[in-house]
């Protein structure tokens, strides 16, 4: 039916236009065949060499995305070659073999039997890693079974195409064309899942969570996607296609707009002064947010020094890269979030329990003091490259003043150690908290004590406030970073912030949002923190809005009910200002690739 709509979970931005390939890469079917036991040690040095040959596959993967996305996505395939030569998983096949299987047999039988029970788990890393076990699962098989394995290094001629799978490894997202791949769509995924990541690395459009996506999307169907919103457009009209291309173009006449204000000074029409910093997730956000003329980095994420790595980073490497993103900066401060361990980012080889619901778990600074051996090394990193940088940690997570009091006990007792051993280190640093919980917001008079700022994740503290997963597809209108609670906890954060003497700032996804920057400005928030390519957008927005009438709508927005009379009083404040349909283009463009793709 013409203009069906399928929403998925947008996970790597961009719109994309084109027909689909149905991409079915099912695990082969394995007959049940038993062995007798003179054929034990046989059946075992093939289960031996089906490893080593799967294990030199992924190096070969690896290898590719280390040249097609960079050094750290290639650590995906690290990660699924410890889960290939996982002892104990190997221990139970081989008994199974041992008791009378053949090696394909057996390897099926605790493949589906550990899958089974990831998926039951509540836990949303091992959920997130069904599709690097089902990838592993059919390489082991197809290499028993004595087949060729179907990847998908080129695609049948025509058109540019959108790929449309059940589920996507990393070794199927890599090996696609760019130049003839403009989208993709699973029905399995998250935004966190290895998938994803190598997506939005390699800049392709892609939705995942897709649910009924095989049942409804036939081969050949054309698609117009959009990797920000999650929607699918299925046989879009004319006037769909025409609409999406006067947006593009909108958007594109936009940017030259946008270019012209990375030099200017963040201020407003009645010359109030903000500051805008960058986030910076991974090291090739650096020099983007660098040349948007971010000043310094107000959220710099450490994670990707663990997700899907073998090992924990050292010490050494840690201080190197905090230095490296301080140096992109000079006189700038960077904002140092230590380890947000836990959901899905563990790395490989650390065993962390099963939850019913790990994101309200054993994450972020409970790991980290729990397991000081994790915690002490980053503290020590951090003060080494604060020796002569203006570095500061920002702790993620905390819900009680004694998570702050313990985390500057050790920092304090590193400081003395490097002292002690001579090495050159700060004598301590600034240490503030992220506020993203309500626990946190309520008690920020508290907090204030015992910190040096404050920096608000909004992005959690919306999805805590409201009890809504901010990945579920399902609840994406009920996820409003306008919600009237949400204003509310925003404006006592920064009362007590101001109460106490101490910088505020906001760093979630909030602060890139036009409307929303307007909010935040109206409320008294001067330093916000966003992705290098929502910078130009942001001093634009305060470029154009005084703060005047930016006050005027946070006051109408404070005694809103509904989430909707928030957006409309900041709507109704700035029309004399700018025409309504601007800030729409303006909300998707830092989330927009340059590639879109659509017919001419």
């Amino acid at each position: 039916m013409p203009g069906q709509v399928l929403q998925g979970i947008g996970v790597s931005p961009g719109v994309a236009f084109g027909p689909a390939v149905i991409v079915r890469l099912d695990v082969p079917d394995v007959p049940n065949r038993f062995i007798t036991d003179e054929e034990v040690d046989a059946e075992l040095t093939r289960l031996g060499l089906a490893v080593n040959g799967v294990v030199e596959m992924l190096g070969t993967l690896r290898d590719r995305v280390r040249e097609r996305a960079g050094r750290e996505e290639s650590h995906i395939f690290d990660a699924q070659i410890m889960m290939v030569q996982d002892p104990d998983f190997l221990r139970a096949v081989e008994q199974c073999v041992r008791d009378g299987m053949s090696a394909e047999t057996a390897y099926e039988f605790k493949a589906l039997e550990l899958r089974n029970t990831w998926s039951a788990s509540g836990n949303a890393m091992l959920r997130d890693r069904l599709a690097d076990l089902s990838a592993i699962h059919n390489r082991m098989l197809h290499r028993l079974l004595g087949r060729t394995e179907e990847e998908l290094w080129s695609l049948p001629s025509g058109s540019e195409v959108v790929i449309v799978a059940h589920e996507l490894s990393p070794g199927l997202t890599v090996q696609l064309d760019r130049d003839r791949v403009v989208g993709l769509i699973s029905e399995e995924g998250t935004r966190t899942s290895h998938a994803a990541i190598l997506a939005h690395s390699l800049g392709i459009p892609a939705v995942m969570g897709a649910v009924g996506a095989m049942d409804r999307i036939r081969q050949g169907t054309q698609l117009l996607l959009d990797g920000q919103t999650g929607t699918v457009l299925l046989d879009p009209s004319r006037a769909d296609i025409e609409r999406a291309r006067a947006q593009l173009s909108r958007r594109q006449k936009l940017e030259l707009e946008l270019e012209a204000t990375v030099t200017q000074a963040a201020i407003t029409p009645d010359g109030v002064q903000l500051s805008v910093m960058g986030n910076v997730d991974l090291p090739d956000e650096i020099a983007p947010a660098a040349r948007n003329d971010a000043q310094g980095v107000g959220l710099l994420r450490t994670e990707f020094l663990v997700t899907g790595r073998a090992a924990l980073p050292t010490e050494d490497e840690q201080a190197s890269y905090f230095r490296r993103v301080s140096d992109a900066f000079p006189n700038h401060p960077v904002v140092i979030r230590s380890f947000d361990l836990g959901g899905d980012k563990f790395p490989a080889a650390f065993r962390a329990p099963a939850e019913a619901n790990p994101f309200l778990g054993w994450r972020s600074i409970r790991v980290c003091l729990d397991h000081p051996e994790i915690f002490r090394p980053q503290l020590r990193a951090v003060l080494r490259a604060a020796a002569d940088r203006p570095i500061q940690l920002m702790l993620p997570l905390v819900t009680g003043v004694e998570e702050v009091i313990a985390s500057r006990e050790l920092l304090l007792e590193e400081a003395l150690n490097l002292a002690r051993e001579g090495v050159r280190a700060a004598a301590s640093v600034p240490v503030g908290v992220m506020i993203e919980t309500p626990a946190a917001a309520l008690l920020a008079d508290q907090f204030a004590r015992h910190s040096a700022f404050f920096s608000v994740g909004t992005n959690d503290l919306v999805q805590y406030t409201l009890a809504v997963d901010r990945g579920n597809a399902r609840l994406a209108d009920r996820f409003s970073t306008h919600h009237p609670a949400v204003v509310r906890l925003l404006r006592h954060i920064l009362t007590e912030g101001n109460r106490a003497g101490i910088p505020v700032s906001v760093c979630g996804e909030m602060a890139s949002d036009p409307l929303s920057v307007i909010l935040l400005i109206g409320l008294g928030y001067r330093t916000l923190s966003v992705g290098p390519p929502a910078i130009p957008l942001v001093k634009w927005v305060i470029r154009t809005v005084p703060v005047s009438v930016a006050e005027r709508a946070a006051a109408a927005a404070l005694t809103a009910e509904r989430p909707a009379e928030v957006t409309r009083a900041l709507r109704e404040v700035v029309q004399d200002l700018v025409d309504p349909r601007v800030f729409e283009s303006l909300a998707a463009l830092p989330r927009m690739t340059a590639s879109a793709t659509l017919p001419s």
